[in-house]
């Protein structure tokens, strides 16, 4: 029997070639589809996007997750249309032809099989999943663990060196109906459906976990574990002397609000601060 995680090893070092790592967000604009898009011309979505990867890549970032979060109200995965996988595809391309480093995809909501075809199509190594094992109840309704139709999916796509960034006990939903297993067993239910890497968050976007809350999740992972939300200046070398990433996002951007374009400011000034 092989041990559990689909890759062994250690997915930040064979992927960003170091322990720890500063991963940065791409929140594209609305994509055509979704209900807050105005018409703006898709070039203009895609300049975006390399002008918020170019910000964070020039300032020091190891890589860039590229996140359909414009899309809000998110859709549930079936309810997702190709179009939004299409237009990711482009822009993923994009980034990864022009800067070489390494990307992840995240399709809003927990649409894992549209961010595995994402990330074959544009050459990106990872993706994120925020429920990839068991279900919980979010803003989108009742959502399923993704990982047994993804694993398969990956499978027929011979995409298995794609690897999966997994969040536990993921932000924006309540995660057992019953409440009857600790967080520390919902971690390990990750692991042994072979995500490679484990992501810990606060309750929502830009909110921060306690630190004793992330070193539980780091200890039950047993995998390179990262932190997904609320990572800011003035924490961030406290979360990684316990974890061994970061994904960032809200911090770096203009005025430290979400929706707005990445400050390269803020991003060169973060990242000098960094003790890695």
């Amino acid at each position: 029997m092989t041990q559990l995680g689909q890759s062994g090893g250690d997915a930040l070092v064979d992927l960003f070639g170091r322990t720890k790592v500063v991963i940065g967000v791409v929140h594209l604009s609305p994509l055509p589809g979704a209900p807050r898009y105005d018409g703006e011309a898709v070039e203009a979505i895609y300049q975006r996007g390399l002008d918020d990867a170019r910000s964070y890549l020039d300032g020091g970032c190891d890589g860039v997750i590229v996140e359909n979060h414009g899309d809000i109200p998110f859709a549930k995965p079936d309810d997702i249309g190709p179009e939004t996988a299409a237009y990711m595809a482009v822009i993923s391309d994009r980034i990864r032809r022009e800067f070489g480093k390494p990307i992840g995809i995240n399709v809003l909501a927990n649409a894992a099989i549209p961010a595995l075809a994402i990330a074959s199509a544009s050459g990106a190594g990872f993706i994120r999943v925020n429920q990839w094992a068991n279900a919980y109840v979010a803003n989108e309704g009742f959502v399923e663990g993704e990982s047994g139709r993804a694993a398969r999916y990956r499978a027929r796509l011979r995409a298995n060196g794609i690897r999966v960034f997994a969040d536990a006990h993921v932000k924006h939903g309540a995660h057992a109906i019953v409440a009857d297993r600790p967080v520390e067993e919902l971690v390990k239910d990750l692991v042994f459906f072979d995500a490679d890497a484990i992501i810990a968050t606060g309750q929502r976007t830009g909110h921060a976990a306690d630190l004793s809350y992330i070193s539980m999740i780091k200890e039950a992972a047993g995998l390179p574990t990262l932190v997904g939300s609320g990572v800011t200046p003035d924490n961030a070398n406290d979360i990684l002397g316990i974890v061994d990433g970061i994904i960032i996002a809200s911090a770096l951007k203009h005025d430290g609000v979400w929706w707005n374009q990445v400050d390269p400011a803020r991003v060169k000034t973060f990242i000098r601060g960094l003790r890695r």
